[in-house]
């Protein structure tokens, strides 16, 4: 009788020790499966909630059953993939632009721009505080369904370290040019160098042309025909003459604006890959601040020196730095590991133990660049003013007025 208790009470013991190892077991192998889902898997579980599902009820029942204008217009300007999309916005961005310049004259004051120039501004601004900065630390929201973020600090922190590196890669391009150029650095406003530069190019032509007036005159006075051929040919030479300096700042306007629109292809490439809302935005900021970027970079090669069929062809061959970049970030993000992939890796499969891919830093580099075009590289130039205080108060007020209609239409397209 005794030995048949002890060996009943060994046998509870051993159940409840068997019960209390599997719930354990299964509390941990919950654990580990939880920590191992990626955040679309999260995602997905979270949508068999009944609060979720009623939460998406009233959004879907909430949502207008028609597209809007601008929805169908970019539907129809971006109809394929995110590659194919990001390759039709570069087209869109460089092509336009280009050709505007048959239109304008050599002469063209880059000055005369800070209307279109402010416009630009505020496009740019609204696009990265508005699309760009939401979309990489939120993300966007599903037509469909509701969405939830999940916080990762690390996360952020990489984040925000890549857009600070797109905004200190632009510093020292900027930084770099003003070395090599002596003081000018380039313009993303007004598309040049800084006004001394074309003061000096102005100063220069305007310095030989009297220079060959006066000797057209001296040799008119002289009556004598050999003279005045003579000087005919001085003063056609003399118009032609650009200091070293101006030419140089032509050359390396040139390559400071291929390597920008390296970065406008990135951008192409970084928001479609991201989402077509956000792809469709970028496009039309980017756009609307090339068309100044580009008069602006015309004028200045016209006044370094080069003819005007010239600096159209130099103008075409920086555009290529767009399709370049929009490749490098069509592999980066093929093969590097975009958006999609960040949803199907786990929360610490990533970037230093987070869900960040190499393609998610993208973006943020981009937002980087926009930040530095819209506040440093062109505000100076807005900031100027001249001696006729009532002029440049309207001036002010217009250019100010310039601002809020450009980050308006960022606004007005981003408006669910």
């Amino acid at each position: 009788m005794v030995l048949s208790r002890v060996s009943n009470a060994w046998l509870v013991l051993l159940f409840v020790g068997i019960a209390v190892a599997s719930v354990f077991g299964g509390n941990a192998s919950k654990n580990v499966s939880s920590a191992s889902l990626s955040l679309g898997e999260l995602g997905d579980k979270l949508q068999t909630c009944k609060v979720v599902q009623q939460l998406n009820d009233e959004k879907l029942a909430s949502s207008a059953e028609t597209s809007t204008v601008t929805s169908k217009i970019f539907a129809a300007l971006f109809p394929g993939s995110p590659a194919v999309n990001a390759l039709l916005a570069t087209l869109y961005i460089s092509g336009p632009p280009n050709f505007l310049l048959a239109l304008c004259p050599p002469n063209i004051d880059p000055a005369s721009l800070s209307v279109m120039v402010a416009f630009a501004v505020g496009g740019l601004l609204g696009d990265t505080l508005f699309h760009l900065l939401p979309e990489i630390f939120v993300g966007e929201a599903s037509p469909e369904h509701v969405s939830f973020v999940l916080v990762e600090p690390n996360r952020n922190l990489l984040l925000g370290v890549a857009i600070m590196v797109g905004f200190m890669t632009f510093v020292a391009m900027d930084k770099g040019l003003r070395i090599a150029t002596g003081g000018e650095g380039h313009d993303h406003g007004h598309g040049g160098h800084s006004h001394e530069q074309l003061d000096q190019a102005k100063a220069t032509s305007t310095a030989m042309e009297a220079s060959g007036k006066a000797s057209g005159k001296e040799a008119k006075n002289r009556k004598k025909g050999k003279n005045g051929t003579k000087s005919a040919e001085l003063e056609r030479k003399g118009e032609r003459e650009i200091s070293p300096s101006v030419k140089l700042g032509g050359y390396l306007n040139l390559i400071a604006d291929f390597t920008h629109n390296i970065t406008d292809g990135l951008a192409m490439s970084a928001s479609f890959y991201a989402s077509p809302t956000i792809g469709a935005t970028t496009t039309v900021a980017v756009f609307f601040h090339e068309i100044p970027h580009e008069v602006g970079d015309f004028a200045l090669l016209i006044q370094s020196g080069f003819s005007k069929r010239v600096a159209m062809g130099a103008q075409f061959v920086t555009a290529l730095g767009a399709l370049l970049g929009t490749l490098i970030g069509i592999a980066v993000q093929e093969f590097g590991g975009g958006s999609a992939d960040s949803n199907s890796i786990s929360m610490t499969g990533g970037i230093w133990g987070t869900s960040l891919t190499y393609g998610d830093l993208l973006l943020p580099f981009t937002a980087g660049t926009f930040l530095y075009v819209g506040t440093v590289a062109v505000i100076p130039e807005l900031l100027e003013t001249g001696p006729n205080k009532a002029q440049e108060f309207r001036k002010m007020v217009v250019q100010f007025a310039a601002i809020a209609v450009g980050a308006g239409i960022m606004l007005y397209i981003s408006w669910d």
